[in-house]
């Protein structure tokens, strides 16, 4: 029995840089195997393109196993598209019906500019955690895994927030551009563990400061950046870093 294939129709945003018009094309795909993920569809869309002799579209990927956090972009109106707790390179084909427009759009926000096509500058999540996401202290000499003590519970917290990939999505997804789930991610994995205490107050102005000066929005509690993000991360970070934050500058006082 012949496996059954399926054809879909793309609107994509195609951009030739940060400063020039962008604008939605059209494509067809053809004899699509519905197990093939999102992107292998766009690399064999891009095959034709190539053949064609037009420019292929631009997208980001380097993992394809939802560890890296470089895919991202825009599905139907949905961050890395309709599957919960899904990247882009973990979407596959048969999460779409036969016949079905997909509409494709990179990240929207004045943070983020498009690099070209699907595309954005993420830099500024880079320079978040290099201004203080990270523990700088000297810790000399290997220590033995077991001479500090972790609670169970409290390693599993900090686990949850450290597994956020930074991709992205939940700035695309709230109105208001926030990063705040991210920062508050990346704050809270090491405000819970002892090695990250000395630099506690620091940390989170420093952070907290870098990701105003990146011009994201402020977070209004309206859950679309939990409800998008590939790693499921809760926002109770975010209310982490705000106890952290008005801790760090009553400290000041």
């Amino acid at each position: 029995m012949a496996q059954q294939t399926m054809t879909v129709h793309l609107k994509v945003w195609r951009q030739s840089g940060s400063d020039s018009q962008g604008r939605f094309e059209q494509y067809t795909a053809e004899d699509l195997n519905p197990h093939m993920s999102f992107l292998e569809m766009l690399d064999v869309v891009n095959e034709d393109l190539i053949h064609a002799g037009e420019d292929p579209i631009a997208f980001d990927s380097d993992c394809r196993e939802g560890i890296c956090g470089t895919c991202g972009f825009v599905i139907n109106g949905q961050a890395h598209g309709s599957e919960r707790g899904t990247t882009v390179c973990q979407l596959h084909m048969r999460s779409f019906n036969d016949g079905d427009t997909i509409v494709i759009e990179p990240w929207r926000a004045r943070s983020f500019p498009v690099i070209k096509d699907l595309v954005v500058d993420r830099d500024a999540f880079d320079r978040i955690i290099s201004a203080g996401g990270y523990v700088s202290v000297g810790t000399g000499p290997k220590p033995d895994a077991n001479s500090i003590k972790i609670g169970k519970d409290v390693s599993d917290k900090a686990f949850d927030s450290a597994a956020c990939i930074g991709c992205g999505a939940c700035v695309a997804a709230c109105p208001n551009a926030s990063a705040s789930l991210f920062t508050g991610a990346k704050i809270t994995q090491l405000a819970l563990l002892p090695q990250g205490k000395p630099e506690r107050t620091r940390r989170v102005q420093r952070m907290v400061h870098q990701m105003e000066d990146e011009g994201f929005g402020n977070c209004s509690n309206i859950g679309e950046c939990e409800a998008v993000c590939p790693k499921e991360i809760s926002i109770d970070n975010i209310a982490k870093m705000k106890r952290e934050y008005l801790r760090a500058m009553l400290s000041d006082t």
